[in-house]
């Protein structure tokens, strides 16, 4: 189901006043790009985007005072469409008469405030991304690891939240445990956080829920944290193939992201927090160009090509 956002919400959020077209706050909006009807004001509506949300400057009404009073009441009757979510007006501008009567006869909100055209449809837009942004929740656990938002996955008991615990002992940060919720922004980076009732939570089998901010303080916990890199945990299989050098760089789809992925087996004896934290770092060596087990291929393939040379 396609996320919505009523026009009141985005009123409350920007402390907008309410000019015409009360009726109409219920309103939803579906998309987050803006538009600013110049082409429209001089009559061109041809390719209006009547879904969106529509900002007035101090250029389009301007504009708009300069025609004959026809023209502006044909102009703002087309712009106020059914399928229109609300008209907003910046700089506490004076609302043409003919918007606000056509405007309260369809039930269409005409807001008002006093920022700049610039500045709020640049809010607007941020608060619309992520009100609108493709959400979905996972269960895993989700830590700041060196500046790496690392999401562990793992079926349960596995031992996620005993490898987040040994984290943040290692001086490393917690975001979420058991579940994770993700939006995805529109450049398709992945945003991850708790959902409220279990925030800064920690579930350890046999100790039970404990509070990381109140035992490890401020510093052991984040809000949210962009995901960029997935660790998945699974059992030990004896007879599997694990990468033992690191070559093979897998990715997983978290809604319509591919995010690098690494696959740790679980068995007893290994340190899962330290493995985790290497992973991480290793992570940050190779964004930055660095990528030991390439470099050790390269090596050993020129040892093995000399050898035969010698050998000729």
């Amino acid at each position: 189901m396609a996320k919505k956002v009523k026009v009141t919400e985005l009123a409350n959020e920007f402390q907008l006043e309410v000019v015409s077209g009360e009726k109409g706050l219920k309103r939803p909006i579906t998309v987050d790009d803006l538009n600013r009807p110049g082409l429209e004001m001089a009559g061109y509506f041809e390719y209006y985007p009547t879904e969106r949300v529509q900002l007035l400057g101090k250029t389009e009404l301007a504009f708009l005072r300069m025609l004959p009073e026809e023209e502006r009441r044909d102009r703002m009757s087309r712009l106020c469409h059914e399928e229109t979510p609300c008209i907003v007006v910046t700089r506490c501008l004076d609302v043409p008469q003919e918007l606000v009567d056509i405007s309260n006869e369809r039930d269409l909100p005409v807001l008002r405030s006093p920022m700049s055209t610039t500045i709020l449809s640049s809010r607007i837009t941020g608060f619309l991304e992520g009100k609108l942004a493709p959400t979905t929740t996972i269960h895993g656990v989700l830590c700041d690891v060196y500046g790496i938002g690392l999401l562990i996955t793992g079926s349960s008991g596995i031992g996620k939240s005993e490898a987040a615990l040994e984290l943040v002992k290692r001086g490393h940060r917690l975001v979420a445990d058991d579940a994770v919720e993700i939006s995805q922004t529109a450049d398709n980076q992945l945003h991850g956080t708790a959902p409220e009732l279990i925030r800064h939570l920690l579930e350890i089998r046999g100790v039970g829920i404990i509070n990381v901010m109140t035992l490890f303080g401020v510093g052991a916990i984040r809000n949210h944290k962009r995901i960029t890199l997935v660790v998945r945990l699974e059992a030990w299989q004896q007879d599997k193939q694990y990468d033992r050098l690191g070559l093979d760089e897998e990715t997983t789809r978290i809604i319509d992201t591919d995010v690098p992925l690494v696959t740790i087996p679980v068995r007893p004896g290994r340190n899962l927090g330290v493995i985790i934290e290497v992973a991480a770092m290793n992570f940050r060596l190779k964004r930055m160009g660095v990528n030991a087990a390439l470099q050790f291929t390269n090596k050993l393939t020129a040892t093995i090509a000399e050898d035969n040379d010698d050998m000729d």
